[in-house]
C-alpha cells in the first residue's frame, strides 16, 4: 500500500467527504488515494481557498476538515487562512507536500522550512520521515485538530513517502547508477539504507478513531452560577462561535437557552442559532444593555475589541465567562466566575439547574425589546433614503424578504456585508458564515464551496463588499466546473468603504481607498458562471428572482450591485 493510499484510509476512517486542493506533484497520490476512499477530491484555484473550505465543512457538519497543498508556495500559500482557522477555533487537519526525505536543506524545488512558518499558526506541526509514520501522524492529527480548542494541524508528507515503492527505489537507483570509486559506492549504500528505513513495514492505520473527549462543566460550577442566575434582576447571555463546535447538538442547544428565558445577543458563528425574529434575540444596542446588566453570561465569547477588552460589562455587574480556553476565560477582564469547559454542555446544564428561576424578568426583557424594535425602524427609515444607484440598507432588506428557510449566508467583507449582518437574518442555526475574530476578507468562495457541498439543498449566499471580491472571484471557475450554484452579492461602490470614510475624514485622502465600477457580472461569466448587473433599484426584485432561478438550475450567479453612499456606519472602524 502507498504512503497516498495510506492517507485516503485514514481519511475515510474519519468520516472526511470533501478533500480540497490545488494540485501538485507533491501530493498526487494523496488526491488519488482519497478518491480511491470515495472522498471527492475538490480542486481550487488558490490554496488558502481550499482551507477556507474545509474550515467551513468543519464548522457546519462537526467533521474536521481537510485540505492538501504542494510544497513550497503551496504551503506559504495557506498561511492566511490557518491563521484565520486558529483564531476561529475551527478543527482542520493540513496535508502538505514536501521535497524527497534525502533531499531536504539541498536545494530542490519549492524546499523550504515549511514546518517553521506553519508551526505558529497550527495547533502541532508534523513531519513524517517514514512511510509508517504516515497512518498514526494524520491519526494523531485529527485528534489534536478536535481537541480542547480546536484548531489547525499540518502534517508534512514528503514525497517519496506517497509514491509506489517501486517507483522510488528506481528513482533513488538510477542516480546512482555504476557507483564509481569509494565515494560512489558509499552513497548508493547509503541510499539503500535509508530506502530500507523509508519504507519500513507497519504503520497502516487499524481500529476506529477515538473519540475526542471534551470539557464537561463541574456540578459545583453549574449550582454556583444558577444561584447566581436566580438572584439576578437584569441578566443577559452573550453566546459566542465557541458554543457552536458541536453541530449534533444545536437543538439541545436552543431548548437550553429557550428554558434559561434570558435575553440574548448572538455573535459570529451563533448568529441564527434561534432562528429568525425569536423574542429573547436581540441585535442592536449591545453595549448598552451590558451596562445596564446586572449579570452577564458570557458563553465562549472573549473580551476581546468586540467587548472593548471587557470594558463593556459594568464593573459592578456579576460576570460569568464559560469557554475551552484558559486564556479566553481571563482575557482583559477577570470575571466573577470562571468555568473551564465547554459553554454548550454548561448552558444545557444551567438550564437544568435554574429551570425555576425563568421568570420575573418581563420588565428587563421588554425594555431591550423596546430599544431593538426602535433601532429596527430607524433602520428601515434609512432604508428609505435616497441615494445615486442602490441604497445598500434597502438593498440587504431586499435578500432578507427573498431568503428561503433553508439557506445558507456566507460574509465576506467590511462596509456592506457589516450593513448586512444588521438587516439579514439567518434562518436558523449553523445558517451564518464569517470569518471570526481575525476579520480576515477573501473567505467567501472557499467558505460558500464548503458549506454548498455539506448543504447541498440549501441556498447559499456569498455577501461581498468590491474589495473582498478581488480575492476569490476566480473561485466561479470552481463553481462552474464542480457544479457548486451558489449565489454571490457584490456591493459595489466602487471604493473600501469601511476605510474610506473615516481615514477621507481624520486625514482629509481617500489614498488607496478608491476602486473602480468593475464589471464583476462579466468576470464571473468569463469564469463559466452567471453575472447580473442591478443598478436600478426598481430592478431589484427581478434581479434577484433571477439569480435564485439560476442557482436552482445549477448555475453559480453573481449579482453586481452597484451601491451608493451612506454614512449609515460612521465611526466603526475597531482598532
Amino acid at each position: 500500500m502507498t504512503g497516498g493510499e495510506i492517507v485516503g484510509r485514514v481519511l475515510e476512517r474519519h468520516g472526511v467527504r470533501f478533500l480540497f486542493t490545488l494540485c501538485g506533484g507533491h501530493i498526487s497520490p494523496i488526491l488519488v488515494g482519497a478518491e480511491a476512499r470515495g472522498i471527492r477530491v475538490v480542486d481550487v484555484r488558490h490554496e488558502a481557498t481550499a482551507v477556507f473550505a474545509a474550515d467551513a465543512v468543519a464548522r457546519l457538519s462537526g467533521v474536521v476538515g481537510v485540505a492538501a497543498v504542494t510544497a513550497g508556495p503551496g504551503a506559504t500559500n495557506t498561511i492566511t487562512a490557518l491563521k484565520n482557522a486558529q483564531m476561529a477555533q475551527s478543527p482542520l487537519v493540513l496535508l502538505v507536500g514536501a521535497t524527497a526525505t534525502v533531499l531536504k536543506g539541498r536545494g530542490s524545488l519549492q524546499d523550504i522550512d515549511q514546518t517553521a512558518l506553519l508551526a505558529p499558526h497550527v495547533k502541532r506541526a508534523f513531519v513524517a520521515k517514514r512511510v509508517r509514520d504516515l497512518a498514526p501522524m494524520v491519526e494523531e492529527a485529527f485528534e489534536a485538530a478536535a481537541s480542547g480548542v480546536p484548531g489547525p494541524v499540518s502534517v508534512e508528507c514528503p514525497v517519496d513517502l506517497l509514491y509506489p515503492e517501486k517507483l522510488i527505489r528506481g528513482w533513488y537507483r538510477s542516480k546512482t547508477d555504476n557507483p564509481k570509486g569509494l565515494g560512489g559506492k558509499a552513497l548508493a549504500w547509503y541510499l539503500r539504507r535509508h530506502l530500507d528505513q523509508v519504507f519500513a513495514p507497519g504503520g497502516e492505520p487499524a481500529g476506529s478513531p477515538a473519540p475526542v473527549p471534551v470539557a464537561q462543566p463541574s456540578t459545583a460550577a453549574v449550582a454556583r452560577a444558577a444561584r447566581a442566575v436566580a438572584a439576578a434582576e437584569k441578566p443577559l447571555l452573550v453566546i459566542g462561535s465557541q458554543t457552536m463546535l458541536d453541530p449534533s447538538r444545536i437543538d439541545e442547544l436552543v431548548a437550553a437557552v429557550e428554558a434559561l428565558g434570558l435575553p440574548v445577543y448572538l455573535g459570529g458563528m451563533a448568529r441564527g442559532l434561534l432562528g429568525r425574529g425569536h423574542p429573547l434575540q436581540m441585535r442592536h444596542q449591545r453595549r448598552m444593555a451590558l451596562k445596564e446588566a446586572d449579570l452577564v453570561l458570557l458563553a465562549g465569547f472573549p473580551c476581546d475589541f468586540r467587548m472593548d477588552y471587557g470594558a463593556h460589562v459594568r464593573r459592578g455587574a456579576t460576570l460569568i465567562s464559560i469557554n475551552r480556553s484558559p486564556r479566553d476565560l481571563r482575557r482583559n477582564r477577570r470575571p466573577t466566575q470562571a468555568v473551564l469547559a465547554d459553554p454548550a454542555r454548561f448552558l444545557v446544564a444551567l438550564a437544568t439547574a435554574a429551570e425555576e428561576v425563568a421568570e420575573g424578568r418581563a420588565g428587563w426583557i421588554a425594555s431591550l425589546r423596546s430599544r431593538d424594535d426602535a433601532r429596527d425602524r430607524e433602520i428601515g427609515e434609512r432604508a428609505s433614503a435616497s441615494t445615486e444607484h442602490l441604497n445598500p440598507i434597502a438593498l440587504c432588506r431586499a435578500v432578507d424578504a427573498v431568503l428561503p428557510d433553508d439557506s445558507v449566508l456566507v460574509a465576506d467583507g467590511g462596509d456592506f456585508v457589516a450593513t448586512a449582518a444588521y438587516t439579514v437574518s439567518p434562518r436558523g442555526p449553523l445558517r451564518w458564515l464569517d470569518p471570526g475574530v481575525f476579520g480576515t476578507l477573501g473567505v467567501g468562495a472557499g467558505f460558500a464551496l464548503g458549506a454548498k457541498l455539506c448543504r447541498p439543498e440549501a441556498e447559499v449566499w456569498i455577501l461581498y463588499g468590491d474589495g473582498s471580491a478581488g480575492y476569490s472571484l476566480a473561485e466561479f471557475d470552481t463553481f462552474a466546473r464542480h457544479q457548486i450554484p451558489v449565489i454571490a452579492l457584490v456591493g459595489n461602490d466602487a471604493s473600501w468603504a469601511q476605510i474610506a470614510r473615516e481615514q477621507v475624514e481624520i486625514l482629509g485622502t481617500d489614498l488607496g481607498t478608491t476602486l473602480a465600477r468593475t464589471d464583476y457580472h462579466a468576470v464571473a461569466e468569463g469564469w463559466g458562471g452567471k453575472g447580473l448587473l442591478l443598478n436600478d433599484p426598481s430592478q431589484t426584485p427581478v434581479t434577484l428572482r433571477i439569480a435564485q432561478e439560476a442557482a436552482t438550475e445549477g448555475q453559480p450567479t453573481l449579482i453586481n450591485a452597484w451601491l451608493g453612499k451612506t454614512d449609515f456606519r460612521k465611526g466603526s472602524i475597531s482598532i
